[in-house]
């Protein structure tokens, strides 16, 4: 089973690559109080990931919103969050791809 770093590396690599808050090579551009989801709670994503077993992503977002955003800094007492809507949480936008690349690994291992 890979690692978190090694997870982290694979998702730099096929994830971050395409992040619009990056410059199109993997790098990051947020400044650097800014908050990206994916990295603050990787352990929290893997944990998600690899308790989920479908072939539609459904499951996959219940066990985000449930465990992730629920405690999320961003989330509204009402259930929303203001990153989410304004499509500036990549861990939101990048979902069905961040699930992919760690169960492509998965299987790898």
């Amino acid at each position: 089973m890979p690692t978190q770093e090694e997870f982290w590396q694979k998702l730099q690599a096929k994830v971050c690559i395409k992040c619009m808050d990056g410059d199109g090579h993997g790098n990051c551009r947020i400044a650097g109080n800014g908050f990206c989801a994916m990295k603050t709670y990787l352990p929290l994503i893997l944990d998600v990931v690899q308790s989920v077993e479908s072939d539609s992503i459904v499951p996959y977002e219940e066990q985000l919103r449930k465990r992730i955003c629920s405690a999320c800094e961003f989330q509204l007492l009402q259930g929303g969050c203001v990153l989410r809507d304004e499509v500036e949480c990549a861990l939101d936008r990048y979902f069905p791809l961040i699930v992919e690349v760690i169960e492509e690994d998965q299987l790898r291992h």
